[in-house]
């Protein structure tokens, strides 16, 4: 059922001769399923409902783990976040409001952060376990991006935020996406995530790095704001699911911070980025 690619993608540039590899790691797993009862994605919410149905199925294949993999806590974080980031994100834009009849294919990805060797097994068994759906195959891909290479030359980007984000600064939620605000924001998660499932925390000189971002400048930005909301099945509380989506442009020195908009486009930014939120894309030279 599962399909490995030849040999991991590692993405990113050349290293400094002296430079010891920093690279964020993942796994990409595509999902491709077979309807047997009509599948319905919620507008606003399929990565949602995808992280719903995850957590009901670990509930019965992996027990003793569910914690470790669905509902992890941390005695510290960020901000002084409680719980730890959930090592896995789905991508699943393209079924936003999508009615699936029964017999059709549906397929989804999920970028898969937890480096321990059972991680990916212990997934795929929950998705064999999904009640309207067979799991027909699974792609499986490793994923390698460097963060420490030579920087690249890149004066402009234009960063697409794909699904509704919202990111704070200072405990506050922002409505323009200035440049150190978005990099602090995907540092941090970097950071944590490997730290948590990965290879460590990052060893650079974040200040010193953050005083560089803080120099590039927002010179186009055309965002709206999306509301949405989604209820809790366990408590029945509504959660605000909104936020900014569009474009925005970014001039400066921006060479250094292409490899963290490359780790970016896989782990999301902002908040709420495990119920489909924050997903980002980009391009250099715009």
């Amino acid at each position: 059922m599962v399909t490995h690619f030849p040999r991991p993608r590692r993405i990113g540039v050349h290293r400094r001769p002296s430079a010891v590899p920093l690279t964020f790691d993942l796994e990409r797993l595509r999902f491709h399923f077979r309807a047997v009862q009509p599948v319905a994605f919620k507008r606003g919410s399929p990565a949602n409902m995808l992280r719903g149905a995850l957590g009901k199925a670990l509930h019965k294949t992996a027990a003793k783990d569910y914690a470790r993999i669905f509902a992890p806590k941390s005695k510290s974080g960020p901000s002084g976040i409680a719980d730890a980031p959930r090592p896995f994100v789905f991508r699943a834009a393209h079924l936003d409001g999508v009615r699936v009849a029964p017999g059709e294919p549906f397929q989804f990805d999920m970028h898969l952060f937890d480096r321990k060797p059972d991680a990916a097994p212990r997934m795929i068994e929950a998705f064999a376990h999904l009640g309207r759906a067979t799991l027909e195959s699974v792609d499986q891909e490793t994923v390698a991006i460097e963060l420490n290479g030579a920087p690249e030359r890149v004066a402009r980007v234009r960063v697409r935020f794909v699904t509704p984000t919202e990111l704070k600064a200072d405990q506050r939620l922002i409505g323009r996406p200035e440049f150190p605000v978005l990099f602090g924001r995907l540092r941090d998660r970097i950071s944590t995530l490997r730290a948590l499932y990965g290879g460590g925390p990052l060893d650079i000189d974040f200040s010193a790095m953050g005083e560089r971002a803080a120099r590039v400048l927002l010179v186009r930005s055309q965002i709206s704001w999306i509301e949405a909301e989604r209820r809790s099945g366990s408590t029945g509380q509504t959660h605000p699911l909104g936020g900014f989506i569009g474009e925005a442009e970014y001039q400066g020195d921006l060479g250094e911070f292409v490899p963290y908009l490359r780790a970016g486009q896989w782990t999301g930014v902002g908040r709420q980025t495990v119920w489909g939120k924050g997903e980002i894309c980009f391009d250099v030279g715009c």
